[in-house]
Protein backbone atom coordinates (compact mmCIF):
# COMPACT_ATOMS: atom_id res chain seq x y z
CA UNK A 1 0.00 0.00 0.00
CA UNK A 2 1.19 3.46 -0.93
CA UNK A 3 2.13 6.01 2.34
CA UNK A 4 0.68 9.72 2.31
CA UNK A 5 3.42 11.43 3.75
CA UNK A 6 3.22 14.88 1.57
CA UNK A 7 0.42 17.42 2.08
CA UNK A 8 -2.29 17.65 -0.84
CA UNK A 9 -2.67 20.34 -3.15
CA UNK A 10 0.66 23.82 -2.49
CA UNK A 11 1.06 23.24 0.92
CA UNK A 12 4.85 22.63 1.39
CA UNK A 13 6.90 19.74 3.34
CA UNK A 14 8.98 20.75 6.09
CA UNK A 15 11.75 18.71 7.15
CA UNK A 16 10.16 18.91 10.58
CA UNK A 17 7.26 16.98 9.21
CA UNK A 18 9.96 14.70 7.44
CA UNK A 19 11.41 14.13 11.09
CA UNK A 20 7.80 13.74 12.88
CA UNK A 21 6.89 10.75 10.17
CA UNK A 22 10.16 9.04 10.65
CA UNK A 23 9.50 9.05 14.50
CA UNK A 24 6.21 7.88 14.01
CA UNK A 25 7.13 5.15 11.77
CA UNK A 26 10.51 4.09 14.33
CA UNK A 27 7.66 3.70 16.96
CA UNK A 28 5.09 1.99 15.39
CA UNK A 29 7.83 -0.51 14.39
CA UNK A 30 9.10 -0.61 18.04
CA UNK A 31 5.86 -0.94 19.58
CA UNK A 32 5.92 -4.77 18.32
CA UNK A 33 3.28 -7.48 20.25
CA UNK A 34 3.36 -5.23 22.91
CA UNK A 35 1.88 -1.52 22.40
CA UNK A 36 1.44 1.39 24.31
CA UNK A 37 -2.06 2.34 26.03
CA UNK A 38 -1.97 5.85 26.75
CA UNK A 39 -5.56 7.64 28.20
CA UNK A 40 -6.35 10.55 25.60
CA UNK A 41 -7.99 12.93 27.93
CA UNK A 42 -5.05 12.44 31.09
CA UNK A 43 -2.43 12.92 28.07
CA UNK A 44 -4.65 16.31 26.52
CA UNK A 45 -4.52 17.48 30.81
CA UNK A 46 -0.49 16.95 30.19
CA UNK A 47 -0.51 18.91 27.08
CA UNK A 48 -2.61 21.26 28.40
CA UNK A 49 -0.28 21.81 31.69
CA UNK A 50 2.76 21.80 29.25
CA UNK A 51 1.76 23.92 26.69
CA UNK A 52 4.51 26.68 26.77
CA UNK A 53 7.13 24.18 26.76
CA UNK A 54 5.06 22.79 23.87
CA UNK A 55 4.88 25.62 21.60
CA UNK A 56 1.32 25.86 21.25
CA UNK A 57 -1.46 28.22 22.79
CA UNK A 58 -5.00 27.40 24.24
CA UNK A 59 -7.11 27.82 20.56
CA UNK A 60 -4.10 25.13 19.48
CA UNK A 61 -4.85 23.10 22.02
CA UNK A 62 -8.75 23.51 21.91
CA UNK A 63 -8.58 21.70 18.08
CA UNK A 64 -6.21 19.44 19.51
CA UNK A 65 -9.36 18.33 22.01
CA UNK A 66 -11.75 18.41 19.15
CA UNK A 67 -9.78 16.04 17.29
CA UNK A 68 -9.04 13.90 20.31
CA UNK A 69 -12.93 13.92 20.26
CA UNK A 70 -13.51 12.15 17.18
CA UNK A 71 -11.90 9.10 18.09
CA UNK A 72 -14.00 6.76 18.98
CA UNK A 73 -11.73 4.81 22.23
CA UNK A 74 -10.72 6.92 25.12
CA UNK A 75 -7.42 4.69 25.25
CA UNK A 76 -5.03 5.26 22.67
CA UNK A 77 -3.24 2.05 21.42
CA UNK A 78 -1.57 1.27 18.42
CA UNK A 79 -1.51 -1.93 16.94
CA UNK A 80 1.29 -4.08 16.36
CA UNK A 81 1.23 -3.51 12.70
CA UNK A 82 2.06 -0.57 10.66
CA UNK A 83 -0.54 -0.13 8.35
CA UNK A 84 -3.47 -0.90 10.68
CA UNK A 85 -1.77 1.62 13.41
CA UNK A 86 -2.03 4.28 10.93
CA UNK A 87 -5.72 3.54 10.83
CA UNK A 88 -6.29 3.04 14.14
CA UNK A 89 -4.73 6.49 15.11
CA UNK A 90 -6.27 8.33 12.26
CA UNK A 91 -9.23 10.44 12.95
CA UNK A 92 -11.04 11.92 9.09
CA UNK A 93 -13.24 14.87 10.69
CA UNK A 94 -15.23 16.50 7.99
CA UNK A 95 -14.40 20.57 7.83
CA UNK A 96 -17.81 21.46 9.41
CA UNK A 97 -17.70 19.09 11.98
CA UNK A 98 -14.28 19.88 13.17
CA UNK A 99 -15.14 23.56 13.65
CA UNK A 100 -18.12 22.97 15.48
CA UNK A 101 -16.26 20.61 17.92
CA UNK A 102 -13.46 23.34 17.78
CA UNK A 103 -16.22 26.04 19.27
CA UNK A 104 -17.44 27.84 15.91
CA UNK A 105 -13.83 28.38 14.71
CA UNK A 106 -13.55 29.83 11.32
CA UNK A 107 -11.82 27.47 8.86
CA UNK A 108 -8.89 30.17 7.90
CA UNK A 109 -8.48 29.83 11.67
CA UNK A 110 -8.86 26.17 11.72
CA UNK A 111 -6.26 25.58 9.66
CA UNK A 112 -3.85 27.87 11.32
CA UNK A 113 -3.88 25.53 14.53
CA UNK A 114 -4.10 22.13 12.34
CA UNK A 115 -0.66 23.34 11.07
CA UNK A 116 0.42 24.49 14.27
CA UNK A 117 -0.29 21.03 15.87
CA UNK A 118 1.86 19.45 12.64
CA UNK A 119 4.97 21.97 13.33
CA UNK A 120 5.07 21.07 17.21
CA UNK A 121 4.77 17.41 15.89
CA UNK A 122 1.80 16.09 18.16
CA UNK A 123 0.14 14.78 14.76
CA UNK A 124 0.92 14.00 11.11
CA UNK A 125 -1.26 14.59 8.33
CA UNK A 126 -2.24 11.91 5.81
CA UNK A 127 -4.08 13.26 3.12
CA UNK A 128 -5.79 11.57 -0.04
CA UNK A 129 -5.10 11.56 -3.53
CA UNK A 130 -7.69 14.90 -3.81
CA UNK A 131 -7.26 15.75 -0.05
CA UNK A 132 -10.59 14.85 1.55
CA UNK A 133 -11.08 12.88 4.51
CA UNK A 134 -11.94 9.09 4.57
CA UNK A 135 -11.49 5.83 5.62
CA UNK A 136 -12.04 2.88 3.71
CA UNK A 137 -13.26 -0.55 5.64
CA UNK A 138 -12.01 -4.17 4.70
CA UNK A 139 -14.36 -7.16 4.73
CA UNK A 140 -14.23 -7.61 8.20
CA UNK A 141 -15.72 -4.17 8.86
CA UNK A 142 -12.70 -2.64 10.37
CA UNK A 143 -11.20 0.40 9.20
CA UNK A 144 -8.58 -0.15 6.69
CA UNK A 145 -7.08 2.53 5.46
CA UNK A 146 -7.68 6.02 6.86
CA UNK A 147 -6.96 9.71 5.26
CA UNK A 148 -6.18 12.50 7.70
CA UNK A 149 -5.07 13.34 11.10
CA UNK A 150 -2.47 10.78 12.61
CA UNK A 151 -2.34 10.75 16.18
CA UNK A 152 0.37 8.51 16.58
CA UNK A 153 2.83 11.74 17.16
CA UNK A 154 0.81 12.51 20.38
CA UNK A 155 0.73 8.62 21.55
CA UNK A 156 4.94 8.51 21.04
CA UNK A 157 5.46 11.74 22.69
CA UNK A 158 3.04 10.69 26.33
CA UNK A 159 6.25 10.03 28.66
CA UNK A 160 7.50 13.27 27.46
CA UNK A 161 4.45 15.53 27.25
CA UNK A 162 3.71 13.68 30.85
CA UNK A 163 7.58 14.81 31.82
CA UNK A 164 6.81 18.20 30.60
CA UNK A 165 3.65 18.72 32.48
CA UNK A 166 5.50 17.58 36.08
CA UNK A 167 8.09 20.09 35.19
CA UNK A 168 5.52 23.15 34.74
CA UNK A 169 3.64 22.09 37.64
CA UNK A 170 6.58 21.94 39.86
CA UNK A 171 7.90 25.37 38.62
CA UNK A 172 4.13 26.59 38.55
CA UNK A 173 4.97 25.68 42.68
CA UNK A 174 7.68 27.21 43.31
CA UNK A 175 6.40 30.21 41.49
CA UNK A 176 3.16 30.35 43.93
CA UNK A 177 5.72 29.64 47.01
CA UNK A 178 8.05 32.48 45.92
CA UNK A 179 5.00 34.81 45.96
CA UNK A 180 3.90 34.13 48.53
CA UNK A 181 6.80 34.46 50.36
CA UNK A 182 7.14 37.42 48.81
CA UNK A 183 3.59 39.37 49.82
CA UNK A 184 4.11 37.75 53.29
CA UNK A 185 7.66 39.77 53.55
CA UNK A 186 5.93 42.94 52.20
CA UNK A 187 3.13 43.15 54.84
CA UNK A 188 5.86 41.93 57.24
CA UNK A 189 8.43 44.91 56.19
CA UNK A 190 5.05 47.24 56.07
CA UNK A 191 4.03 46.81 59.36
CA UNK A 192 7.37 46.79 61.11
CA UNK A 193 7.96 50.13 59.68
CA UNK A 194 4.71 51.21 61.04
CA UNK A 195 6.05 50.38 64.39
CA UNK A 196 8.73 51.41 64.29
CA UNK A 197 7.90 55.10 63.33
CA UNK A 198 4.55 55.00 65.64
CA UNK A 199 6.89 53.93 69.00
CA UNK A 200 9.38 56.16 68.10
CA UNK A 201 12.32 53.40 67.76
CA UNK A 202 15.26 55.00 66.45
CA UNK A 203 16.48 54.10 62.40
CA UNK A 204 16.16 55.19 59.05
CA UNK A 205 12.42 54.35 58.82
CA UNK A 206 11.91 56.71 55.62
CA UNK A 207 14.77 55.24 54.06
CA UNK A 208 13.40 51.62 54.61
CA UNK A 209 9.67 52.71 53.84
CA UNK A 210 10.89 54.26 50.54
CA UNK A 211 13.10 51.02 49.38
CA UNK A 212 9.88 48.71 50.02
CA UNK A 213 7.47 51.32 47.99
CA UNK A 214 10.68 50.24 44.98
CA UNK A 215 10.42 46.95 45.53
CA UNK A 216 6.74 46.52 45.00
CA UNK A 217 6.40 49.12 42.23
CA UNK A 218 6.38 46.92 39.82
CA UNK A 219 3.33 43.90 40.00
CA UNK A 220 4.07 40.71 40.50
CA UNK A 221 2.62 38.57 37.44
CA UNK A 222 5.01 40.56 35.28
CA UNK A 223 8.11 39.23 36.64
CA UNK A 224 10.13 36.62 35.90
CA UNK A 225 11.50 33.54 38.05
CA UNK A 226 14.74 35.04 38.20
CA UNK A 227 12.94 38.80 39.04
CA UNK A 228 10.94 36.65 41.44
CA UNK A 229 13.63 35.45 43.27
CA UNK A 230 15.95 38.69 42.99
CA UNK A 231 12.95 40.80 44.66
CA UNK A 232 12.30 37.83 47.23
CA UNK A 233 15.59 37.95 48.64
CA UNK A 234 15.62 41.72 48.74
CA UNK A 235 12.91 41.54 50.83
CA UNK A 236 14.25 39.44 53.05
CA UNK A 237 17.27 41.65 53.91
CA UNK A 238 14.64 44.64 54.31
CA UNK A 239 12.74 42.68 56.53
CA UNK A 240 15.88 41.26 58.94
CA UNK A 241 17.44 44.81 58.61
CA UNK A 242 13.81 46.16 59.88
CA UNK A 243 13.63 43.78 62.75
CA UNK A 244 17.07 43.97 63.73
CA UNK A 245 16.24 47.62 64.73
CA UNK A 246 12.74 46.46 66.84
CA UNK A 247 15.51 43.62 68.63
CA UNK A 248 17.55 46.30 69.26
CA UNK A 249 15.52 48.93 70.88
CA UNK A 250 13.24 46.35 72.44
CA UNK A 251 16.60 44.70 73.95
CA UNK A 252 17.81 48.08 75.53
CA UNK A 253 14.49 48.73 76.56
CA UNK A 254 14.15 45.66 78.66
CA UNK A 255 17.68 45.96 80.13
CA UNK A 256 16.61 49.80 81.37
CA UNK A 257 13.66 48.25 83.12
CA UNK A 258 16.09 45.62 84.53
CA UNK A 259 18.37 48.11 86.15
CA UNK A 260 15.14 50.61 87.37
CA UNK A 261 13.71 47.53 89.35
CA UNK A 262 16.93 46.73 90.41
CA UNK A 263 17.51 50.25 91.32
CA UNK A 264 13.86 50.61 93.16
CA UNK A 265 15.07 47.28 95.05
CA UNK A 266 17.67 49.12 96.94
CA UNK A 267 16.07 52.12 97.21
CA UNK A 268 12.84 50.52 99.11
CA UNK A 269 15.01 48.68 101.68
CA UNK A 270 17.11 51.64 102.51
CA UNK A 271 14.88 55.12 102.02
CA UNK A 272 11.23 53.94 102.47
CA UNK A 273 10.98 56.27 105.09
CA UNK A 274 10.96 58.70 102.74
CA UNK A 275 7.47 57.22 101.27
CA UNK A 276 5.24 58.03 104.01
CA UNK A 277 2.74 60.46 104.26
CA UNK A 278 4.27 63.74 104.86
CA UNK A 279 3.48 65.80 108.00
CA UNK A 280 1.21 68.97 107.17
CA UNK A 281 1.85 72.26 108.92
CA UNK A 282 0.72 75.74 107.88
CA UNK A 283 3.16 77.93 105.88
CA UNK A 284 2.42 81.10 104.04
CA UNK A 285 2.62 81.46 100.20
CA UNK A 286 6.16 82.82 99.98
CA UNK A 287 7.68 79.59 102.25
CA UNK A 288 5.70 77.43 99.49
CA UNK A 289 7.39 79.12 96.31
CA UNK A 290 10.79 78.98 98.41
CA UNK A 291 10.32 74.90 98.78
CA UNK A 292 8.89 74.54 95.39
CA UNK A 293 11.15 73.16 92.57
CA UNK A 294 12.49 75.69 89.73
CA UNK A 295 9.44 77.65 88.93
CA UNK A 296 7.15 78.99 91.28
CA UNK A 297 3.52 78.04 91.83
CA UNK A 298 0.38 80.22 90.19
CA UNK A 299 -0.45 83.15 92.38
CA UNK A 300 -2.89 82.06 95.23
CA UNK A 301 -6.66 82.56 94.39
CA UNK A 302 -6.76 83.63 98.48
CA UNK A 303 -4.75 85.16 101.12
CA UNK A 304 -3.44 83.89 104.33
CA UNK A 305 -1.76 80.20 105.71
CA UNK A 306 -3.13 77.19 104.23
CA UNK A 307 -2.43 73.42 104.73
CA UNK A 308 0.65 72.25 102.73
CA UNK A 309 3.73 69.93 102.84
CA UNK A 310 6.25 70.43 104.85
CA UNK A 311 9.77 69.80 102.78
CA UNK A 312 12.15 70.62 105.46
CA UNK A 313 12.40 67.91 107.27
CA UNK A 314 12.50 65.39 104.26
CA UNK A 315 15.86 64.83 102.43
CA UNK A 316 16.04 64.79 98.46
CA UNK A 317 15.12 61.26 97.16
CA UNK A 318 16.15 59.37 93.36
CA UNK A 319 13.63 58.43 92.05
CA UNK A 320 13.92 54.44 89.99
CA UNK A 321 16.00 56.09 87.05
CA UNK A 322 18.16 57.81 89.11
CA UNK A 323 17.00 61.59 89.18
CA UNK A 324 16.59 63.41 92.38
CA UNK A 325 12.45 64.21 93.40
CA UNK A 326 11.41 67.39 94.44
CA UNK A 327 8.51 66.04 95.94
CA UNK A 328 7.21 63.03 98.31
CA UNK A 329 4.72 60.25 97.71
CA UNK A 330 2.12 61.73 100.09
CA UNK A 331 2.18 64.80 98.28
CA UNK A 332 1.42 63.73 95.16
CA UNK A 333 -1.34 61.17 96.47
CA UNK A 334 -2.53 64.32 98.85
CA UNK A 335 -2.72 66.48 95.51
CA UNK A 336 -3.55 63.72 92.98
CA UNK A 337 -6.40 61.24 94.89
CA UNK A 338 -7.91 59.90 91.99
CA UNK A 339 -5.33 57.78 91.23
CA UNK A 340 -5.68 55.77 93.80
CA UNK A 341 -8.91 54.46 91.77
CA UNK A 342 -6.41 52.51 89.98
CA UNK A 343 -4.86 50.73 92.44
CA UNK A 344 -7.19 48.15 93.89
CA UNK A 345 -4.16 47.40 96.78
CA UNK A 346 -3.45 50.97 97.62
CA UNK A 347 -0.19 53.01 96.95
CA UNK A 348 2.07 52.91 99.86
CA UNK A 349 5.68 53.23 97.30
CA UNK A 350 6.76 54.78 94.21
CA UNK A 351 6.30 51.51 92.49
CA UNK A 352 2.40 50.83 93.19
CA UNK A 353 2.24 54.54 91.82
CA UNK A 354 3.72 53.48 88.65
CA UNK A 355 1.65 50.50 88.11
CA UNK A 356 -1.93 52.67 88.70
CA UNK A 357 -0.11 55.48 86.53
CA UNK A 358 0.06 52.47 83.39
CA UNK A 359 -3.23 51.65 84.42
CA UNK A 360 -4.77 55.37 84.20
CA UNK A 361 -2.87 56.18 80.90
CA UNK A 362 -4.40 53.42 79.25
CA UNK A 363 -7.83 54.83 80.33
CA UNK A 364 -7.10 58.33 79.46
CA UNK A 365 -6.09 57.00 75.99
CA UNK A 366 -2.34 58.36 76.27
CA UNK A 367 -0.27 55.98 73.39
CA UNK A 368 2.18 53.82 74.49
CA UNK A 369 5.50 55.98 72.54
CA UNK A 370 4.15 59.21 74.93
CA UNK A 371 4.16 57.24 78.04
CA UNK A 372 7.69 55.62 77.33
CA UNK A 373 9.27 59.19 75.71
CA UNK A 374 7.52 60.84 79.31
CA UNK A 375 9.22 58.24 81.71
CA UNK A 376 12.38 58.81 79.56
CA UNK A 377 12.46 62.13 79.86
CA UNK A 378 10.83 63.28 83.37
CA UNK A 379 12.09 59.45 84.83
CA UNK A 380 9.55 56.42 86.08
CA UNK A 381 7.95 58.34 89.16
CA UNK A 382 7.96 61.92 87.71
CA UNK A 383 5.91 61.05 84.73
CA UNK A 384 3.82 58.68 86.56
CA UNK A 385 3.16 61.90 89.15
CA UNK A 386 2.04 63.62 85.49
CA UNK A 387 -0.34 61.61 84.81
CA UNK A 388 -1.74 61.10 88.02
CA UNK A 389 -2.53 65.38 88.08
CA UNK A 390 -3.15 64.69 83.97
CA UNK A 391 -6.52 62.54 85.70
CA UNK A 392 -7.11 64.76 88.43
CA UNK A 393 -7.59 67.46 86.31
CA UNK A 394 -10.55 65.60 84.20
CA UNK A 395 -12.01 66.83 81.44
CA UNK A 396 -10.04 70.34 81.76
CA UNK A 397 -7.64 68.27 79.67
CA UNK A 398 -9.20 67.46 76.47
CA UNK A 399 -6.49 65.75 75.37
CA UNK A 400 -4.44 63.81 77.75
CA UNK A 401 -1.94 62.42 75.52
CA UNK A 402 -1.22 65.59 73.62
CA UNK A 403 -0.72 67.15 77.04
CA UNK A 404 1.41 64.69 78.23
CA UNK A 405 3.65 65.17 74.94
CA UNK A 406 4.31 68.66 75.69
CA UNK A 407 4.79 68.50 79.02
CA UNK A 408 7.31 66.09 78.10
CA UNK A 409 8.95 68.56 75.42
CA UNK A 410 8.63 71.28 77.86
CA UNK A 411 11.05 69.02 80.16
CA UNK A 412 13.23 67.79 77.63
CA UNK A 413 13.92 71.78 77.44
CA UNK A 414 14.71 72.25 80.99
CA UNK A 415 11.08 74.24 81.22
CA UNK A 416 8.74 72.46 83.00
CA UNK A 417 8.56 71.17 86.91
CA UNK A 418 5.59 69.12 88.57
CA UNK A 419 5.80 72.06 91.32
CA UNK A 420 3.67 73.96 89.97
CA UNK A 421 1.56 71.42 89.03
CA UNK A 422 0.71 70.01 92.04
CA UNK A 423 0.78 73.38 94.42
CA UNK A 424 -2.10 74.00 91.69
CA UNK A 425 -4.23 70.94 92.64
CA UNK A 426 -2.95 70.93 95.95
CA UNK A 427 -4.98 75.17 96.33
CA UNK A 428 -7.80 74.01 94.40
CA UNK A 429 -8.35 71.01 97.17
CA UNK A 430 -7.80 73.43 99.86
CA UNK A 431 -10.64 76.13 97.98
CA UNK A 432 -12.65 73.29 98.14
CA UNK A 433 -12.46 72.55 101.43
CA UNK A 434 -12.73 75.83 102.91
CA UNK A 435 -15.71 76.41 101.00
CA UNK A 436 -17.24 73.43 102.35
CA UNK A 437 -16.90 74.22 105.36
CA UNK A 438 -17.78 77.81 105.41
Amino acid sequence: MNEATTPFGRRPLSLAVVASQAAAKAFVQAAGEAPAVTHKWRLFRAATEAKARLGVGDRTLSVLYALLSFHPETALTPPPREDAARAALTVFPSNRELSLRAHGMAPATLRRHLAALIEAGLILRRDSANGKRFARRGADGDVAEAFGFDLTPLVMRAAEIERLAGEARAEARARALAREKITLLRRDVAKMIETGLTEGVPGDWAGLSQQLAQLVAEPLRLLTAEQTASRGAALAALAEAARKLLESFVSRQNMSANESHNERHIQNQITNAFDSEPRLRCVGAAALETKSATHAPDPEPESGAKLEPDFDSMPAEADTTGRGRAFPLGMVLSACPDISDFAPGGISRWRDLQDAAEVARAALGVSPDAWAQAREVLGADDAAAAVAAILQRGPDISSPGGYLRALTAKARAGEFSLGPLLMALLRGKAGRERRRAG
